[in-house]
């Protein structure tokens, strides 16, 4: 079993909204529904093997602030009161904080086991015939790069080639609204690894739960908050028989769907914006045939069977 959660986008400052000014974001009692969120895995009998979360961990509005250290700090404090691992991908907020460099020498970089060339791609097995994948879903991005290297040339011209509006974060009229900057990619140097992860997996006859901040499918996303080579990721994944689930953040409403491969695409609930009295966290039980998804407030129930 391992808990999954995902943006909690905690900031010591008043309840705030997105930038459409519509969503309302309760910044400082993230804090609080963290904290009972570890409280509930760490009573957990028999003891989880992990936790997800799966990213945005601090919200922008730090870094305008100058409060991103101490911000990362306390979510870090909650965390670390659990009795078993946890599992960080990096989402857009932490790279609107921090370049990569600095969250490569934070506490965010959990990396474990094999990596992915230089990107932030990791894998490990927790149990025997299982695997987990994490994505860096912002492989591809201008954000956390120095505009000098090479990547971030890279990524700014695909973007740009994607996206004419003048502001990269409105997919106004665009074929393939994925393509704002809020968003990222995989680099074919990780999608090419991400293959050789599943092709070892197939032939060990393991199942594999993949998972990253951005969705991959669109039918698990609003059509917006998805990877921009979504396509990529999810030919990979369908190229081979081991993939059971993938789980997202970012799409702060969530969203669910099981694709015409049985894939299961999870993305979970943001905690960022939870109305007061609720909470959106989960518990995964795994078994040879099924997940089950305990869900917390805004998170449902679910089973999803292999």
């Amino acid at each position: 079993s391992f808990g999954v959660i995902a943006d909690i986008q905690y900031a010591d400052a008043e309840d705030g909204y997105d930038f459409s000014g519509c969503r309302r974001r309760r910044y400082r009692q993230s804090l609080g529904l963290l904290r009972a969120a570890v409280r509930e895995w760490g009573a957990e009998k028999p003891p989880l093997g992990f936790v997800l979360q799966l990213g945005d961990t601090i919200d922008g509005i730090n870094g305008r602030r100058g409060e991103a250290e101490g911000a990362l700090q306390r979510v870090l404090a909650e965390l670390g009161r659990l009795p078993v691992p946890v599992h960080h991908a990096w989402g857009n907020h932490e790279l609107y904080n921090f370049s990569r460099a600095r969250l490569e020498r934070s506490g965010l970089n959990s990396r474990a086991g094999p990596r992915a060339g230089d990107c932030q791609a990791y894998h490990f097995s927790p149990a025997a015939g299982l695997r987990v994948v994490l994505l860096d879903a912002y492989d591809l991005s201008t954000l956390g790069r120095e505009p000098d290297c090479p990547r971030y040339r890279e990524s700014l011209r695909l973007l740009r080639e994607k996206n004419p509006n003048a502001n990269l974060n409105s997919p106004a009229g665009l074929k393939e609204p994925q393509f704002v900057e809020f968003n990222g990619g995989f680099s074919q140097a990780q999608l090419d690894w991400f293959n050789e992860v599943l092709q070892f997996s197939d032939d060990n006859q393991e199942k594999v739960i993949v998972t990253a901040h951005l969705p991959v499918h669109p039918d698990a996303s609003d059509g917006v908050s998805l990877a921009w080579n979504y396509k990529a990721a999810l030919l990979a994944i369908h190229s081979h028989q081991c993939v059971v689930c993938f789980i997202a953040g970012h799409l702060h409403d969530g969203a669910y769907c099981l694709d015409s491969h049985g894939v299961h695409h999870l993305t979970l609930e943001g905690v960022i914006e939870t109305p007061p009295g609720s909470n959106a966290f989960g518990t995964i039980y795994v078994y040879e045939d099924k997940m089950i998804l305990k869900g917390r407030g805004r998170i449902a129930d679910r089973v999803m069977h292999f």
